[in-house]
């Protein structure tokens, strides 16, 4: 049996796929890279914006006629618009075979299985912590965290995997959907953590990025001990074969001192930190109902720079939040503004039914005046972006070769809008516009790779993709380029 799977949203997203992914192979399925000849259709969801749930109906509506087609055919929609539509899946499209949520991959295969064998739908989500009369012990269960199967072939990339430390969040957000549908937050056992990490560097791993709703929130206690995100990093830098560590993403006010020095002492640890901001005024933020103000980000993006000599900072917007006045707006440039990012994920606010800005807020900024900010402020992020990348001509830099480019008969404009989606958290619809003024990294991309060499991408350590000319047997080593040039989201260099 042969299934495919397509991924929507986050990093958690992928982390769930490739998972997935491995326990139908150890069951015996075989993975393929397109759907035209799978027997089983799976569709790993996401909630946190409107058009994100929209795409995946569609997808499913231009499934009928497939599955009519094909007898004994299934489809599977597992994620987070799993776990919050739950029945009305099943009224969308009747055809849905297995409805799973994020917190119970480990039951997928059973499900399948029970689908192919009774020819009725199953479905298995965790508890809705805020519909429920449950207690959070309960909940938690519900959403339940496991020892993984860690298959190198379920991997886009062998030598580079993501690894969960915890699950759900506590945050409530009032715009936010992830609290409900991916539950309560709850550390795994750094124990735990450490055994996944040591198999992954036997399968030849030599990049971890470390995942968490919160991923600095992370917190476990054991016999009287607490371990934290800090102690985590420093028991990993000690794992033989692993070069680099990333964490993705980080709320601001769990940001400690003891962990910027980790990052800055520990020779794995990278200087590259997403610390979603959200907004840049305080009175959307607390609307939004952050826990911090734009005066503690401020302060953290200081500390940040005195305590790690060259580091990476990215972050998240919402524009057009429900009664965003164009002075927060206007706050919210200013921030970028100062804080520099290496670049900024910004989306156009949507309310998410269920959550409490639904409920109590009224979506009232209209949507040509939220594209317009959206617009906006991507021209101020783009600039800064291109001014860092500037200051990186002529140096010499250490990247991690990922593989050949895949879209090497692409634009330059293409090129950069790629890249950018690359790096996306969400979808890529809202990403920037193609930047302009770039004229010599197109002469650089249309120049044909010399015989025996290909375009590759690489990332150096604060995250920053480097495209250069190399031979394809080098993906997944480290080498050394210089930068001859530079974009507002790439580098170009020359393999020393």
């Amino acid at each position: 049996m042969k299934f495919y799977i397509e991924t929507v949203g986050c990093q958690m997203n992928a982390l769930d796929s490739e998972l997935a992914a491995a326990e139908l192979m150890a069951a015996g399925w075989e993975r393929l890279d397109s759907r035209k000849d799978a027997d089983l259709i799976i569709f790993n969801t996401c909630s946190v914006r409107e058009h994100a749930e929209e795409k995946i109906y569609s997808a499913l509506g231009r499934l009928k006629h497939w599955r009519t087609q094909k007898p004994g055919s299934l489809v599977c929609v597992m994620g987070c618009m799993a776990q919050k539509d739950k029945d009305v899946v099943f009224q969308r499209a009747p055809y849905v075979d297995v409805v799973v949520g994020p917190g119970k991959i480990d039951q997928l295969v059973a499900l399948v299985e029970a689908a192919a064998a009774t020819g009725t739908p199953q479905i298995a989500v965790g508890v809705d912590r805020f519909e429920q009369k449950a207690d959070r012990q309960t909940i938690k269960e519900s959403f339940r965290l496991y020892d993984p199967i860690r298959l190198p072939q379920a991997r886009q990339r062998t030598f580079q995997a993501m690894v969960r430390i915890m699950f759900g969040c506590d945050k409530l957000c009032s715009y936010c959907v992830v609290p409900s549908v991916r539950g309560p937050e709850q550390s795994r056992s750094p124990k735990e953590i450490l055994d996944e990490v040591k198999t992954l560097a036997d399968q030849g791993c030599v990049e971890v990025t470390l995942l968490g709703q919160t991923v600095n929130s992370y917190r476990y206690r054991e016999n009287g001990k607490t371990t934290r995100l800090a102690d985590l990093l420093a028991m990993i830098d000690g794992v033989s074969g692993i070069r680099r560590v990333r964490f993705v993403s980080s709320y601001p006010t769990d940001m400690t001192d003891e962990l910027l020095q980790a990052v800055r002492d520990l020779p794995s640890a990278m200087p590259y930190l997403h610390v979603p901001a959200q907004h840049g005024a305080n009175s959307t933020l607390k609307r939004m109902r952050r826990h911090y103000t734009v005066e503690q980000y401020r302060e953290l993006v200081d500390r940040i720079y005195e305590t790690i000599p060259g580091a990476a900072i990215t972050s998240d917007f919402i524009v057009g939040f429900s009664g965003e006045t164009e002075d927060e707006f206007l706050q919210t440039v200013d921030l970028v503004r100062y804080a520099r990012f290496k670049n900024s994920f910004i989306f156009k606010y949507s309310v998410r039914p269920g959550n409490e800005a639904s409920r109590i807020y009224v979506d009232d900024v209209p949507e040509e005046v939220k594209k317009r900010r959206n617009n906006e402020l991507l021209a101020v992020q783009n600039e800064i972006s291109a001014e860092l990348n500037k200051s990186f001509l002529g140096r010499e830099v250490e990247i991690l070769v990922e593989g050949p480019s895949k879209r090497e008969s692409r634009s330059v404009a293409q090129e950069e809008t790629l890249y950018a989606e690359c790096e996306q958290t969400e979808t890529p619809s809202e990403q920037p516009t193609t930047p302009e003024g770039i004229t010599s990294v197109g002469e650089l991309l249309a120049t044909a790779a010399p015989n025996g060499t290909v375009q590759l991408t690489g990332r150096t350590e604060c995250d920053r993709i480097v495209v250069f000319n190399g031979p394809r047997e080098m993906a997944g080593t480290f080498q050394r380029v210089r930068v001859v040039d530079t974009a507002p989201f790439t580098l170009f260099g020359e393999l020393l």
